[in-house]
């Protein structure tokens, strides 16, 4: 049976008061949208300068003013909080929610300055990919009902149990493009893989890769749910939308930026369908989404108005 298409939205968190994120939040879920996201970061990438909102003290409050949407990042760097603390947060934040609303959206992590100005450790690539797979491990144990223990090299748990657990345990999403460890990563212990903006144009190819990590870990890749970060540039008719992708483009540079107008979703709604059954096509069952705008409710409507009722 195929997977529903699902649609998230990113919630205004970069230069924007928690006024602004709490009247989004609600508007998107009586939208009609599936999952509300923020970004993990302590800066406001690119500078250090740029106001922030805290990714899951966020999501802690939005779970308290919203009733149906999945809350998430994309994505938590696993050497920002302990591994087993974070797990706490995420049952809280679960059970405040009411249940089954929350993802577990983990990665890397990659921006050095934040990392270093707040105190945190920021290794090698390797190291923080070996350090993403232990907290993996831990999330999963100390939501299993048992008193966890767990040795590694960054995580340490002696006898940790974790109550109120979440009922169900927590989805977790791996973020990220690496096709051999990060695969490997999100091959053993992910719900969802997250494809980054960056590799929007690759997505075919990634989602192959992730498939031959599946099969050497001997597992199903139809377990893993494929999901595609994406900035959509969405207007009533197709010259407002090439104008506002040019704007788009140069906002959000080569992070959300890059290569919108040859992979992006972009256009009338009509285009915009297009779009999205292009990366259907590709693999993709789940979208979540930056739209393009100064309030970003207004192009949330166009979209759940005309887009979300063709995949319903």
């Amino acid at each position: 049976m195929p997977r529903p298409v699902k649609f998230g939205v990113t919630l205004p968190q970069i230069k924007r008061t928690w006024a602004e994120s709490r009247a989004a939040a609600v508007e998107f879920e009586s939208l009609g949208f599936d999952s509300l996201w923020v970004c993990d970061h302590l800066y406001g990438v690119p500078a250090s300068t740029i106001p922030i909102l805290e990714a899951w003290s966020e999501l802690a409050a939005v779970a308290a003013i919203t009733e149906r949407c999945q809350l998430g990042s994309l994505v938590t760097p696993p050497l920002f909080r302990n591994a087993a603390v974070w797990a706490k947060q995420l049952a809280t934040i679960d059970h405040i929610a009411g249940g089954g609303r929350v993802i577990a959206g983990m990665g890397a992590g990659w921006f050095q300055e934040e990392f270093e100005g707040y105190g945190c450790a920021f290794p090698s690539a390797t190291d923080r990919l070996a350090a993403l797979d232990e907290a993996c491990q831990v999330l999963k144990l100390c939501w299993g009902g048992e008193a966890a223990s767990f040795e590694g090299r960054w995580f340490n748990l002696d006898k940790v149990v974790c109550e109120p657990r979440p009922d169900p345990p927590i989805p977790i999403l791996i973020g990220g493009a690496g096709e051999r460890v990060l695969m490997g990563i999100a091959a053993r212990h992910a719900d969802i893989w997250n494809n980054l903006a960056t590799h929007q144009g690759d997505l075919t190819h990634k989602v192959a890769a992730l498939r031959r990590r599946c099969e050497e870990v001997g597992r199903d890749p139809e377990e893993i749910e494929v999901s595609q970060q994406c900035t959509v540039v969405i207007t009533e008719t197709e010259a407002e939308a090439r104008e506002a992708l040019g704007k788009a483009a140069k906002v959000y540079g080569g992070h959300m930026g890059a290569g919108l107008e040859a992979h992006g979703i972009w256009g009338h709604p009509a285009q915009v369908i297009d779009g999205v059954n292009r990366h259907i096509d590709a693999g993709c069952t789940t979208f979540v989404i930056e739209f393009f705008g100064r309030d970003t409710r207004l192009p949330a409507k166009l979209f759940a108005e005309h887009v979300i009722p063709a995949f319903r």
